[in-house]
């Protein structure tokens, strides 16, 4: 049998004003989802651990079954993972953002849409720099990149707690740098970027033109590389795949022993990106057992504060991607589809929050409940709740009949 996982990350959301009393979901144009919602069985299920940061890839760890509450070890060794950097004893993987320092705030968690060109010349920099045998960076897509840092006693002496840009924005720099063991070395790192990145002639003209300079680097979500039972051995399959473009969506599925198919999402149109994703991800399925396609888009337009971006990402991948995987799953019987946002991501509040989510399920031997629609509000009507952040997929995966 098929199995096949969409995760829409970050849709769900909360009813607003702007919108009539609806959330995006409800708002949103989604024949699809709907079709999937009335033809299968919709349900609730917490992914985002307690007491565990609020992040894409937490919901992603609990999703694929992997208690993130034990198993979890901060996003920097996820995307180390993803470049296949092999991390000895003593070194510790943090997230490298390049951000817009402003009047000794962080203005913009982005530095205005870094392109990814522009950014590997500013990592060769660094490199030049400042690398050394403790030290290192490496390029990875617009502002987000990888600092890979040695210490003689690892990442007991690097364990400071520190902040996701995102999480931040506007505050006070020196309210919010790195704190604990190791906060010396860290923010020393970032004040002497700051320095060099200020003048750096791409920064130059960036300001010449109006755009936000990337004039620092922010260090966040260090650890080190988790160690997880393979998917193949959990779920008893002969293959799998994730079809992604984030980083830490790939390194995750790298660690659990999958295969990762990439797909490059900066500077095309979104339906391109779409057009192309959904098929990787339908090709895939003619070699592979489970496939689980990793759509970021709604995440990132609720991340902006964009309401009519983040309705086109949910109706983008409903008309795009979820149209083909309905036309697969009604001529390939032996198949069955979960599909849910993995988390919750507020367009007003441009951050995740701990709520459950709606999630369906459909195709082979599964029996339709009376829901039909798939919404947050539908769903909390469903009796099918997972409060357990693990037991998702082993439903879906052998129980869902």
């Amino acid at each position: 049998m098929k199995s096949i996982v969409v995760v829409l990350a970050g849709a769900a959301d909360h009813p607003t004003e702007e919108l009539g009393g609806k959330t995006p979901l409800e708002a949103a144009k989604i024949p699809n989802l709907n079709f999937f919602a009335k033809s299968g069985k919709v349900g609730t299920a917490k992914l985002v651990s307690d007491r565990l940061p609020l992040s894409a890839d937490v919901s992603l760890f609990n999703l694929l079954g992997y208690d993130a509450s034990k198993l979890y070890t901060g996003r920097g060794p996820l995307e180390a993972a993803d470049k296949e950097l092999t991390l000895d004893d003593k070194e510790v993987a943090f997230c490298m953002n390049f951000i817009t320092e402003a009047a000794g705030m962080l203005a913009d968690p982005t530095a205005g849409a870094l392109t990814t060109k522009e950014a590997k010349a500013l990592v060769n920099f660094l490199n030049k720099k400042v690398a050394s045998d403790f030290v290192r960076f490496f390029s990875g897509s617009g502002h987000r990149h990888l600092a890979v840092i040695k210490d003689a006693n690892g990442f007991e002496a690097l364990s400071a707690k520190t902040h996701s840009p995102e999480s931040v924005i506007g505050e006070k720099i020196e309210d919010v740098l790195p704190n604990g063991p190791g906060e010396e070395l860290m923010r020393k790192l970032m004040y002497d970027a700051r320095l060099l990145l200020q003048d750096h002639e791409i920064n130059q003209v960036r300001v010449d033109l109006g755009e936000n300079p990337a004039n620092m680097i922010w260090l966040w979500g260090q650890g080190k590389k988790p160690v997880l039972k393979s998917f193949r051995e959990c779920f008893d399959i002969s293959g799998g795949a994730m079809v992604a473009a984030r980083e830490y969506a790939k390194g995750m599925v790298r660690v659990a022993g999958l295969t990762v198919m990439e797909v490059k999402a900066e500077g095309e149109e979104p339906s391109v990106f779409y057009e192309k994703i959904s098929k990787v991800a339908i090709d895939a399925l003619e070699e592979k057992d489970f496939v689980c396609l990793y759509l970021h888009t709604p995440e990132e337009a609720a991340r902006t504060g964009e309401v009519k971006g983040k309705i086109s990402a949910i109706e983008g991948i409903d008309f795009f991607v979820l149209s083909k995987i309905r036309k697969y799953l009604e001529r390939s019987k032996e198949s069955r589809l979960l599909v849910t946002p993995g988390h919750a991501t507020l367009w007003k509040m441009k951050e995740i929050v701990r709520d459950s989510v709606p999630f369906a399920v459909t195709g082979k031997n599964i029996m339709a409940d009376e829901i039909e629609r798939f919404s947050e509000i539908a769903a909390k009507t469903s009796e099918l709740k997972f409060n357990k952040t693990t037991d998702l997929m082993p439903f879906f995966m052998t129980k869902a009949s």
